[in-house]
């Protein structure tokens, strides 16, 4: 009976031993969860929040800056785990080459309504300036410049292409390559002066939504427009992490969401992670839906961890 009884005990206690193992969310190899950043202050502020989740789920997240050519060659190398900014359709052209060898798959869209291309002031479009096609004659007034973010941009990529097109008549201007706070900082100089100038817009950006601006028409098929921007992995990460891949493919933003934590980044050099998680304190159920699905790394209760981490 002893021998029995003892029998009982070992298989009980094996038996929570393997229930443990069943409900682990995802393996120990899961657990460094590597993010690519770009610099552009929407994607650091997104990557934020989505690591303050992770880190309430057991994760370890971990962020690289890189530019955005290196960002697709880091996913296919498996440098690079995932990326929250695939703008599109302007970033057509950096990522399509690893969609069609499927190195790198597109999660899902977490931001759609967004807006991308030139902008101009808005005295500047009352003055006729209203589209690409204004700008040759304009030249002179523009001083002949184009202001952009970093090198190796998507945006810049495509502003030179519009330069080198010689059907645009801008065969005279320059691209201005810079930073997203430089060029902010060129364009509140020039529209403080009434000059007139041309920069790179997108929506959602708390600054450039203050701003008293015109998103030029006449792009074509440049990429420039409305946009929705995706979450993409490397191949197979959602696979191999399919808790992680379950909250990546909840994970969704919205123009006010984003730009409300933008806002102290931009205006007061906070540090985005910590403001992502102060919107994200102020606004628990926000972060609801981005758990369905979803365990801790260990399987517990991800809703109880992420509110516990939130009220630490």
């Amino acid at each position: 009976m002893k021998s029995f009884i003892k029998s009982v005990a070992a298989a009980a206690v094996m038996g929570v031993a393997m229930a443990s193992t069943a409900f682990a969310a995802d393996p120990a190899s899961c657990k460094a969860v590597k993010f690519a950043d770009v610099g552009w202050t929407d994607i650091q502020v997104t990557t934020g929040a989505t690591s303050v989740v992770l880190e309430a789920l057991g994760y370890e997240p971990q962020v690289s800056t890189l530019s955005v050519p290196v960002t697709m060659a880091s996913l296919k190398n498996k440098d690079i785990d995932v990326f929250l900014g695939n703008w599109m359709p302007s970033m057509t052209a950096d990522i399509q080459a690893y969609l069609d060898d499927k190195s790198v798959e597109q999660v899902a869209a977490n931001l759609e309504g967004a807006g991308y291309g030139l902008v101009v002031p808005q005295y500047v479009a009352d003055a006729g300036v209203k589209s690409l096609a204004d700008l040759g004659a304009n030249k002179d007034k523009f001083g002949a410049k184009i202001f952009g973010i970093e090198a190796g941009n998507d945006g810049n990529r495509i502003i030179q292409t519009m330069i080198d097109d010689p059907k645009n008549n801008m065969k005279d201007f320059q691209l201005v390559e810079s930073s997203e706070a430089g060029m902010l900082t060129e364009a509140e100089k020039a529209m403080k002066n009434n000059e007139w100038i041309i920069f790179l817009g997108w929506t959602p950006h708390p600054i450039m939504g203050e701003m008293k601006i015109a998103y030029l028409d006449g792009m074509g098929d440049s990429g420039f427009g409305a946009a929705t921007v995706y979450t993409v992995a490397r191949a197979g990460y959602t696979s191999e992490c399919p808790n992680v891949g379950q909250l990546l493919k909840n994970l969704k933003f919205d123009l006010a969401m984003e730009g409300a934590m933008m806002d102290p980044v931009l205006k007061n050099g906070a540090d985005p992670k910590e403001t992502a998680k102060a919107w994200l304190k102020a606004n628990p159920d926000v972060v609801k839906p981005w758990l369905q699905g979803v365990t801790t790394l260990d399987g517990g209760d991800a809703a109880a961890a992420v509110d516990a981490a939130l009220k630490g």
